[in-house]
């Protein structure tokens, strides 16, 4: 198996959002704005996206809110097409990770992590042989059987990553799921585990705020910008694409201020 196998290739990928704004007006006046299409917005979300990600390579993905990171994830996964003349492969098992997974707030912790594990692909021989190791990791012992909707956020990050780390598939797409996961005993040990195992010999996508995360692990990084993929390299370099990105932007709205307080 050659070692720079592309596991992930987007071509010529965009994808825009038609939305259709709600107004209160008659029937027939409802009935112009369809056919004459103003009360019709465009959202170009991503555009003309080209990129490809190697087998075992982690890639960071770093951007303002807003700025297409979590668009791109979904396309990467097939949830979202792209517009027409755009194209999305991803060719080995996956599967998509962000805190919270999909818990159900009015199941238990128990009932979610034989939802969330069968959804990630393990067999219900393979949860009950991990479930006990799960709750021990995540520290919920007293609270197996308690809804999650009565959990505190830590709580469910704890969960979460404790169930995330037996997914059973070679790409893990992450959107903001690790940085910050619990009290600082807990992120200790969720780092060491992250490292150790969870990452290790696996191809990741890491949509990611904490830069400090995206540093230490990326061996290389695109950063987005309203919709578009402005800056690839290693994670020094996008860096300081981004930092002066943000600079320029702050002294753009310091001057925006300073014009509307002057009118």
């Amino acid at each position: 198996m050659a070692v720079d196998e592309t596991v992930i290739r987007l071509q010529n990928v965009s994808k825009t959002f038609v939305i259709r704004d709600k107004k209160v007006a008659p029937f027939f006046t409802q009935l112009g704005w369809l056919v004459n299409g103003k009360n019709v917005r465009r959202i170009e979300a991503l555009k003309n996206i080209n990129l490809e990600v190697k087998k075992g390579e982690f890639l960071g993905i770093v951007g303002e809110n807003g700025s297409g990171k979590s668009t791109l994830i979904h396309l990467m996964t097939g949830f979202y097409k792209p517009d027409k003349g755009g194209k999305a492969e991803i060719n080995k098992s996956f599967i998509r990770l962000s805190l919270g997974l999909g818990f159900n707030q009015e199941l238990t912790a128990r009932e979610n992590i034989y939802l969330n594990g069968t959804v990630m692909g393990l067999t219900l021989r393979q949860i009950n042989e991990k479930f006990h190791e799960m709750i021990a990791f995540a520290e919920l012992e007293k609270f197996v059987d308690t809804k999650i909707k009565f959990y505190s956020r830590g709580m469910k990050a704890r969960l979460s990553f404790a169930v995330a780390i037996h997914a059973d598939a070679e790409i893990l797409l992450m959107d903001e799921f690790f940085g910050g996961v619990g009290d600082e005993r807990f992120k200790v040990k969720s780092d060491r585990i992250f490292k150790e195992s969870m990452i290790k010999g696996r191809t990741i996508v890491h949509v990611s705020h904490n830069l400090s995360t995206i540093k230490h692990y990326a061996t290389r990084v695109i950063l987005m910008h309203q919709g578009e993929l402005v800056g690839i390299g290693t994670p020094d370099e996008v860096f300081q694409i981004y930092k002066e990105k943000l600079r320029v932007e702050k002294l753009h709205l310091r001057d925006y201020i300073d014009e509307d307080n002057a009118i």
